[in-house]
Protein backbone atom coordinates (compact mmCIF):
# COMPACT_ATOMS: atom_id res chain seq x y z
CA UNK A 1 0.00 0.00 0.00
CA UNK A 2 1.13 3.84 -1.07
CA UNK A 3 2.03 6.55 1.61
CA UNK A 4 -1.12 8.75 2.14
CA UNK A 5 -1.67 11.45 0.05
CA UNK A 6 -0.26 14.66 1.42
CA UNK A 7 -3.27 16.59 2.33
CA UNK A 8 -2.34 20.47 2.50
CA UNK A 9 -4.37 21.56 5.48
CA UNK A 10 -4.61 21.21 9.74
CA UNK A 11 -7.23 20.68 11.65
CA UNK A 12 -8.38 23.51 14.01
CA UNK A 13 -10.01 26.66 14.35
CA UNK A 14 -7.91 29.47 12.71
CA UNK A 15 -7.82 33.00 14.69
CA UNK A 16 -7.42 36.75 13.74
CA UNK A 17 -3.36 36.50 13.33
CA UNK A 18 -3.64 33.92 10.81
CA UNK A 19 -5.37 36.13 9.00
CA UNK A 20 -3.03 38.83 9.21
CA UNK A 21 -0.21 36.56 8.56
CA UNK A 22 -2.05 35.73 4.89
CA UNK A 23 -2.67 39.40 4.62
CA UNK A 24 1.24 39.67 4.36
CA UNK A 25 1.55 36.76 2.11
CA UNK A 26 -1.02 37.86 -0.23
CA UNK A 27 0.24 41.45 -0.51
CA UNK A 28 1.51 41.84 -4.31
CA UNK A 29 -0.18 38.51 -5.20
CA UNK A 30 -4.21 39.46 -5.32
CA UNK A 31 -5.69 43.00 -6.03
CA UNK A 32 -7.32 44.47 -3.07
CA UNK A 33 -10.46 44.97 -4.62
CA UNK A 34 -12.59 47.94 -3.87
CA UNK A 35 -15.37 48.20 -1.21
CA UNK A 36 -18.03 51.11 -1.53
CA UNK A 37 -21.32 52.42 -1.02
CA UNK A 38 -24.13 51.68 -3.57
CA UNK A 39 -26.74 54.67 -3.15
CA UNK A 40 -29.20 52.97 -5.37
CA UNK A 41 -29.41 49.37 -4.01
CA UNK A 42 -29.71 51.62 -0.56
CA UNK A 43 -32.46 53.11 -1.52
CA UNK A 44 -34.24 50.04 -3.12
CA UNK A 45 -33.73 47.87 -0.02
CA UNK A 46 -33.43 49.92 2.73
CA UNK A 47 -30.45 49.16 3.98
CA UNK A 48 -26.71 51.39 3.66
CA UNK A 49 -25.21 48.93 1.45
CA UNK A 50 -21.28 48.35 0.60
CA UNK A 51 -19.88 46.21 -1.77
CA UNK A 52 -16.89 44.53 -1.98
CA UNK A 53 -15.83 43.74 -5.77
CA UNK A 54 -14.16 40.53 -5.30
CA UNK A 55 -15.29 40.11 -9.16
CA UNK A 56 -12.68 42.24 -10.14
CA UNK A 57 -9.97 40.01 -9.07
CA UNK A 58 -6.99 38.61 -12.15
CA UNK A 59 -9.39 35.44 -12.21
CA UNK A 60 -12.99 37.01 -11.14
CA UNK A 61 -13.08 35.41 -7.92
CA UNK A 62 -12.22 35.25 -3.87
CA UNK A 63 -10.67 32.37 -4.71
CA UNK A 64 -7.65 33.17 -5.50
CA UNK A 65 -6.76 34.44 -1.95
CA UNK A 66 -7.33 31.09 -0.17
CA UNK A 67 -4.99 29.22 -2.91
CA UNK A 68 -2.34 31.95 -2.61
CA UNK A 69 -2.02 31.66 0.95
CA UNK A 70 -1.85 28.07 0.92
CA UNK A 71 0.34 27.71 -2.02
CA UNK A 72 2.73 29.82 0.15
CA UNK A 73 2.80 27.91 2.57
CA UNK A 74 4.10 24.29 1.17
CA UNK A 75 7.35 23.08 1.87
CA UNK A 76 9.86 22.64 -0.29
CA UNK A 77 9.48 18.82 -1.10
CA UNK A 78 6.03 19.98 -1.41
CA UNK A 79 6.67 22.70 -4.14
CA UNK A 80 8.98 20.07 -5.82
CA UNK A 81 6.16 17.70 -6.38
CA UNK A 82 3.22 19.89 -6.87
CA UNK A 83 -0.09 20.18 -5.98
CA UNK A 84 -3.36 18.80 -6.95
CA UNK A 85 -7.17 20.24 -6.81
CA UNK A 86 -10.32 19.30 -7.57
CA UNK A 87 -13.24 21.52 -8.77
CA UNK A 88 -15.20 22.88 -11.72
CA UNK A 89 -14.79 26.27 -11.61
CA UNK A 90 -12.76 29.32 -9.71
CA UNK A 91 -10.94 27.47 -7.08
CA UNK A 92 -9.16 25.47 -10.25
CA UNK A 93 -7.97 28.52 -11.65
CA UNK A 94 -7.06 30.35 -8.75
CA UNK A 95 -4.62 27.00 -7.86
CA UNK A 96 -3.68 26.71 -11.11
CA UNK A 97 -3.12 30.80 -11.71
CA UNK A 98 -1.04 30.68 -8.81
CA UNK A 99 0.77 27.86 -9.16
CA UNK A 100 1.76 28.90 -12.54
CA UNK A 101 2.82 32.47 -11.12
CA UNK A 102 4.73 30.74 -7.91
CA UNK A 103 6.70 28.12 -10.42
CA UNK A 104 4.89 25.04 -9.29
CA UNK A 105 3.21 21.96 -11.06
CA UNK A 106 -0.46 22.15 -11.11
CA UNK A 107 -3.12 19.29 -11.49
CA UNK A 108 -6.74 20.05 -11.62
CA UNK A 109 -9.64 17.22 -12.03
CA UNK A 110 -12.48 18.59 -13.50
CA UNK A 111 -16.06 16.65 -13.69
CA UNK A 112 -16.23 15.54 -17.48
CA UNK A 113 -19.69 17.97 -17.79
CA UNK A 114 -17.66 21.66 -17.15
CA UNK A 115 -17.95 24.05 -19.56
CA UNK A 116 -15.32 24.30 -21.92
CA UNK A 117 -14.59 27.89 -21.43
CA UNK A 118 -13.38 27.25 -18.15
CA UNK A 119 -11.39 24.00 -19.04
CA UNK A 120 -9.75 25.89 -21.43
CA UNK A 121 -9.02 28.80 -18.95
CA UNK A 122 -7.76 26.72 -16.32
CA UNK A 123 -5.20 24.96 -19.20
CA UNK A 124 -4.29 28.52 -19.88
CA UNK A 125 -2.64 29.09 -16.75
CA UNK A 126 -0.64 26.35 -17.15
CA UNK A 127 -2.14 23.46 -15.07
CA UNK A 128 -2.55 19.65 -16.40
CA UNK A 129 -6.23 19.51 -16.40
CA UNK A 130 -7.90 15.82 -16.24
CA UNK A 131 -11.51 15.25 -16.99
CA UNK A 132 -12.82 12.51 -14.81
CA UNK A 133 -16.16 11.94 -13.50
CA UNK A 134 -19.89 12.59 -14.35
CA UNK A 135 -20.35 14.49 -10.46
CA UNK A 136 -17.99 16.26 -8.04
CA UNK A 137 -17.86 13.35 -5.35
CA UNK A 138 -16.34 11.15 -8.30
CA UNK A 139 -13.63 13.96 -9.71
CA UNK A 140 -12.76 14.33 -5.52
CA UNK A 141 -12.42 10.38 -5.16
CA UNK A 142 -10.19 10.51 -8.52
CA UNK A 143 -8.02 13.46 -6.96
CA UNK A 144 -7.75 12.13 -3.69
CA UNK A 145 -6.37 8.83 -5.64
CA UNK A 146 -4.14 10.53 -7.86
CA UNK A 147 -2.74 12.70 -4.86
CA UNK A 148 -1.52 9.24 -3.36
CA UNK A 149 -0.14 7.89 -6.59
CA UNK A 150 1.90 10.68 -7.58
CA UNK A 151 2.46 12.10 -4.18
CA UNK A 152 0.82 15.38 -5.00
CA UNK A 153 -0.04 18.25 -1.93
CA UNK A 154 -3.77 18.26 -2.06
CA UNK A 155 -5.19 21.95 -1.80
CA UNK A 156 -8.88 21.67 -0.92
CA UNK A 157 -11.50 24.37 -1.70
CA UNK A 158 -12.45 25.02 1.51
CA UNK A 159 -12.11 22.41 4.43
CA UNK A 160 -8.57 23.83 5.46
CA UNK A 161 -7.22 26.30 7.33
CA UNK A 162 -5.04 28.70 5.47
CA UNK A 163 -7.72 28.43 2.52
CA UNK A 164 -9.97 29.88 4.95
CA UNK A 165 -7.70 32.32 6.83
CA UNK A 166 -6.58 33.15 2.63
CA UNK A 167 -10.13 34.43 2.02
CA UNK A 168 -10.89 36.11 5.19
CA UNK A 169 -8.66 38.96 3.94
CA UNK A 170 -12.06 39.94 2.41
CA UNK A 171 -13.25 40.83 5.87
CA UNK A 172 -10.10 42.79 6.43
CA UNK A 173 -10.04 44.64 3.40
CA UNK A 174 -13.70 46.13 4.19
CA UNK A 175 -13.49 46.52 7.53
CA UNK A 176 -10.55 48.83 6.81
CA UNK A 177 -12.32 50.55 4.44
CA UNK A 178 -15.75 51.09 5.82
CA UNK A 179 -15.01 50.25 9.80
CA UNK A 180 -18.50 50.72 10.93
CA UNK A 181 -20.51 48.13 9.10
CA UNK A 182 -23.35 46.39 11.24
CA UNK A 183 -23.84 43.57 9.23
CA UNK A 184 -22.20 41.29 6.51
CA UNK A 185 -23.60 38.49 4.28
CA UNK A 186 -21.46 36.27 2.94
CA UNK A 187 -22.60 33.41 0.50
CA UNK A 188 -21.95 29.84 2.04
CA UNK A 189 -20.87 26.90 0.23
CA UNK A 190 -18.15 24.80 2.09
CA UNK A 191 -18.09 27.65 4.37
CA UNK A 192 -14.02 28.72 3.21
CA UNK A 193 -15.18 32.34 2.82
CA UNK A 194 -17.37 32.94 5.93
CA UNK A 195 -15.29 31.20 8.37
CA UNK A 196 -12.27 33.48 7.60
CA UNK A 197 -15.11 36.57 7.00
CA UNK A 198 -16.57 35.88 10.32
CA UNK A 199 -12.84 35.15 11.97
CA UNK A 200 -11.66 38.90 11.65
CA UNK A 201 -15.92 40.10 11.84
CA UNK A 202 -15.74 38.90 15.62
CA UNK A 203 -12.12 40.29 16.14
CA UNK A 204 -12.22 43.50 15.91
CA UNK A 205 -16.28 44.17 16.27
CA UNK A 206 -17.36 41.00 18.63
CA UNK A 207 -21.11 43.37 17.89
CA UNK A 208 -21.12 42.57 14.36
CA UNK A 209 -23.65 40.26 12.36
CA UNK A 210 -22.27 37.78 10.09
CA UNK A 211 -25.21 36.19 8.33
CA UNK A 212 -24.82 33.19 5.66
CA UNK A 213 -26.63 32.95 2.53
CA UNK A 214 -27.20 29.83 1.02
CA UNK A 215 -29.37 28.27 -2.32
CA UNK A 216 -32.73 26.43 -1.81
CA UNK A 217 -31.13 24.13 -4.06
CA UNK A 218 -28.18 23.33 -2.00
CA UNK A 219 -29.02 23.89 1.96
CA UNK A 220 -26.50 21.66 3.34
CA UNK A 221 -24.57 23.92 5.80
CA UNK A 222 -27.88 25.60 6.74
CA UNK A 223 -29.22 22.02 7.39
CA UNK A 224 -26.53 21.19 9.69
CA UNK A 225 -26.32 24.37 11.82
CA UNK A 226 -30.21 24.52 12.42
CA UNK A 227 -30.59 20.59 12.09
CA UNK A 228 -33.16 21.04 9.11
CA UNK A 229 -33.37 18.63 6.49
CA UNK A 230 -33.96 20.46 3.40
CA UNK A 231 -33.94 18.40 0.67
CA UNK A 232 -30.58 19.08 -2.05
CA UNK A 233 -31.36 19.65 -5.55
CA UNK A 234 -29.53 18.97 -8.80
CA UNK A 235 -28.66 22.35 -9.78
CA UNK A 236 -28.57 25.87 -9.47
CA UNK A 237 -27.65 28.58 -10.88
CA UNK A 238 -25.30 29.55 -8.26
CA UNK A 239 -23.17 26.44 -9.23
CA UNK A 240 -20.13 28.35 -6.86
CA UNK A 241 -21.82 27.39 -3.88
CA UNK A 242 -23.60 24.02 -4.61
CA UNK A 243 -21.81 22.29 -2.07
CA UNK A 244 -23.43 18.44 -0.51
CA UNK A 245 -21.07 18.58 2.17
CA UNK A 246 -20.10 20.77 4.65
CA UNK A 247 -16.34 20.99 5.86
CA UNK A 248 -15.60 19.89 8.96
CA UNK A 249 -13.58 22.74 10.08
CA UNK A 250 -15.67 25.21 8.69
CA UNK A 251 -18.44 23.89 10.18
CA UNK A 252 -16.99 24.74 13.51
CA UNK A 253 -15.86 28.09 13.26
CA UNK A 254 -19.64 28.71 11.62
CA UNK A 255 -21.11 26.90 14.87
CA UNK A 256 -18.88 29.23 16.90
CA UNK A 257 -18.99 32.56 14.63
CA UNK A 258 -21.58 32.93 12.58
CA UNK A 259 -24.91 34.47 13.95
CA UNK A 260 -27.82 33.53 11.36
CA UNK A 261 -28.05 31.99 8.12
CA UNK A 262 -30.69 32.36 5.52
CA UNK A 263 -32.16 30.17 2.16
CA UNK A 264 -32.93 32.55 -1.23
CA UNK A 265 -34.11 30.43 -4.31
CA UNK A 266 -33.19 30.77 -7.83
CA UNK A 267 -35.84 33.69 -8.54
CA UNK A 268 -34.48 35.76 -5.74
CA UNK A 269 -30.43 35.27 -6.98
CA UNK A 270 -31.66 35.84 -11.08
CA UNK A 271 -33.03 39.21 -9.62
CA UNK A 272 -30.03 40.13 -7.58
CA UNK A 273 -27.96 39.73 -10.73
CA UNK A 274 -29.36 41.23 -12.85
CA UNK A 275 -30.20 44.23 -10.79
CA UNK A 276 -26.18 44.24 -9.86
CA UNK A 277 -25.86 44.36 -13.89
CA UNK A 278 -28.29 47.30 -14.51
CA UNK A 279 -27.95 49.05 -11.25
CA UNK A 280 -24.15 48.98 -10.41
CA UNK A 281 -23.21 47.92 -14.06
CA UNK A 282 -20.87 44.98 -12.91
CA UNK A 283 -21.25 41.43 -13.99
CA UNK A 284 -21.53 38.97 -10.94
CA UNK A 285 -22.15 35.21 -10.93
CA UNK A 286 -24.77 33.17 -9.49
CA UNK A 287 -23.24 32.84 -5.78
CA UNK A 288 -22.20 36.79 -6.65
CA UNK A 289 -25.46 37.61 -6.42
CA UNK A 290 -27.04 35.63 -3.12
CA UNK A 291 -26.08 38.44 -0.87
CA UNK A 292 -28.14 41.23 -2.49
CA UNK A 293 -30.59 38.24 -3.24
CA UNK A 294 -31.00 37.99 0.85
CA UNK A 295 -31.57 41.32 1.32
CA UNK A 296 -33.86 42.16 -1.19
CA UNK A 297 -35.90 38.92 0.27
CA UNK A 298 -35.54 39.78 3.81
CA UNK A 299 -36.03 44.20 3.89
CA UNK A 300 -36.91 44.26 7.02
CA UNK A 301 -34.09 42.04 9.06
CA UNK A 302 -31.61 44.57 7.59
CA UNK A 303 -33.52 47.57 7.36
CA UNK A 304 -31.25 50.65 8.62
CA UNK A 305 -28.05 48.64 8.99
CA UNK A 306 -24.63 49.44 7.25
CA UNK A 307 -24.81 46.06 5.43
CA UNK A 308 -21.56 44.75 3.38
CA UNK A 309 -21.85 42.54 0.60
CA UNK A 310 -19.11 40.51 -0.86
CA UNK A 311 -19.70 39.91 -4.91
CA UNK A 312 -17.51 36.27 -4.71
CA UNK A 313 -17.31 35.74 -8.52
CA UNK A 314 -17.89 36.82 -12.01
CA UNK A 315 -17.44 33.74 -14.03
CA UNK A 316 -20.57 32.97 -15.82
CA UNK A 317 -21.68 31.54 -18.86
CA UNK A 318 -22.34 33.84 -21.60
CA UNK A 319 -25.51 32.27 -22.20
CA UNK A 320 -27.02 31.78 -18.88
CA UNK A 321 -26.02 35.03 -18.76
CA UNK A 322 -28.71 35.71 -21.81
CA UNK A 323 -31.32 33.52 -20.50
CA UNK A 324 -31.00 35.43 -16.80
CA UNK A 325 -31.47 38.71 -18.45
CA UNK A 326 -33.99 38.02 -20.67
CA UNK A 327 -36.08 36.67 -18.03
CA UNK A 328 -35.28 39.64 -15.66
CA UNK A 329 -36.91 41.25 -18.43
CA UNK A 330 -40.38 39.77 -18.44
CA UNK A 331 -40.21 39.78 -14.30
CA UNK A 332 -40.14 43.43 -14.68
CA UNK A 333 -42.90 43.57 -17.35
CA UNK A 334 -40.15 45.21 -19.91
CA UNK A 335 -40.60 41.92 -22.32
CA UNK A 336 -44.01 40.55 -22.71
CA UNK A 337 -46.05 37.88 -24.67
CA UNK A 338 -49.00 38.87 -25.57
CA UNK A 339 -52.33 36.46 -27.45
CA UNK A 340 -54.36 38.35 -29.85
CA UNK A 341 -57.81 36.74 -31.19
CA UNK A 342 -58.73 38.29 -34.61
CA UNK A 343 -60.49 37.34 -37.36
CA UNK A 344 -58.84 35.69 -40.36
CA UNK A 345 -58.78 37.93 -42.57
CA UNK A 346 -56.21 40.63 -44.95
CA UNK A 347 -55.06 43.74 -42.26
CA UNK A 348 -55.93 42.12 -39.12
CA UNK A 349 -52.36 42.08 -38.19
CA UNK A 350 -51.27 45.43 -39.55
CA UNK A 351 -54.34 46.85 -37.56
CA UNK A 352 -52.79 45.30 -34.49
CA UNK A 353 -49.27 46.19 -34.62
CA UNK A 354 -50.16 49.61 -35.70
CA UNK A 355 -52.19 49.87 -32.56
CA UNK A 356 -49.05 48.66 -30.36
CA UNK A 357 -46.88 51.08 -31.80
CA UNK A 358 -49.14 53.81 -31.05
CA UNK A 359 -49.16 52.91 -27.66
CA UNK A 360 -45.33 53.09 -27.80
CA UNK A 361 -44.03 49.55 -27.42
CA UNK A 362 -41.82 47.48 -29.95
CA UNK A 363 -42.83 44.29 -31.07
CA UNK A 364 -39.73 41.58 -30.90
CA UNK A 365 -41.85 38.70 -32.12
CA UNK A 366 -45.00 37.91 -34.31
CA UNK A 367 -46.21 34.28 -34.50
CA UNK A 368 -49.65 33.45 -36.28
CA UNK A 369 -51.50 29.80 -34.85
CA UNK A 370 -54.33 28.67 -37.03
CA UNK A 371 -54.00 24.90 -36.12
CA UNK A 372 -53.45 24.58 -32.37
CA UNK A 373 -55.90 27.37 -31.24
CA UNK A 374 -59.59 26.75 -29.65
CA UNK A 375 -60.91 29.83 -31.42
CA UNK A 376 -63.23 29.16 -35.02
CA UNK A 377 -61.76 27.79 -37.45
CA UNK A 378 -62.30 31.90 -39.53
CA UNK A 379 -59.94 32.90 -36.56
CA UNK A 380 -56.34 33.60 -36.10
CA UNK A 381 -54.38 33.80 -32.79
CA UNK A 382 -51.46 36.19 -33.20
CA UNK A 383 -48.98 36.13 -30.66
CA UNK A 384 -46.80 39.01 -29.76
CA UNK A 385 -43.38 39.19 -27.88
CA UNK A 386 -43.72 43.17 -27.27
CA UNK A 387 -41.08 45.21 -25.64
CA UNK A 388 -42.49 48.03 -22.96
CA UNK A 389 -41.53 49.88 -20.53
CA UNK A 390 -43.58 47.74 -17.36
CA UNK A 391 -45.78 46.13 -15.99
CA UNK A 392 -48.00 49.46 -16.08
CA UNK A 393 -47.28 49.99 -19.98
CA UNK A 394 -47.93 46.75 -21.19
CA UNK A 395 -51.65 47.07 -18.98
CA UNK A 396 -52.09 49.82 -21.38
CA UNK A 397 -51.13 47.63 -24.46
CA UNK A 398 -53.51 45.12 -23.57
CA UNK A 399 -56.47 47.95 -22.85
CA UNK A 400 -55.69 49.45 -26.41
CA UNK A 401 -56.14 46.46 -28.39
CA UNK A 402 -59.66 45.17 -26.42
CA UNK A 403 -60.84 48.73 -26.45
CA UNK A 404 -60.51 48.00 -30.60
CA UNK A 405 -62.85 44.31 -30.37
CA UNK A 406 -59.63 42.33 -30.03
CA UNK A 407 -60.09 39.49 -27.45
CA UNK A 408 -56.09 39.67 -25.66
CA UNK A 409 -54.76 38.40 -23.38
CA UNK A 410 -50.81 37.79 -21.39
CA UNK A 411 -49.45 34.84 -22.58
Amino acid sequence: MGAAPKIAHNRGMIEYNDILAAAQRLKGHVLRTPCVASQTLSDITGAQVFLKFENLQFTASFKERGACNRLAQLTPEQRTSGVIAMSAGNHAQGVAYHAQRLGLHAVIVMPRFTPGVKVERTRGFGAEVILHGDTLEESRSHAAALAEQRQLTFVHPYDDEAIAAGQGTVALEMLEDVPDLDTLIVAVGGGGLISGMATVAKALRPTMEVVGVQTVRFPAMFNAIQGTQHPQGTSTIAEGIAVGTPGRITLDIIRARVDDLLLVDEGDIEQALVMLLEVEKTLVEGAGAVGLAALLKYPERFKGKRVGLVLCGGNIDPLLLAAIIERGMVRAGRLARIRVGARDVPGSLAQITAMVADVGANIEEVHHQRAFTILSAQNVEIELVVQARGHAHVTQVLEVLRQAGFDAQLG
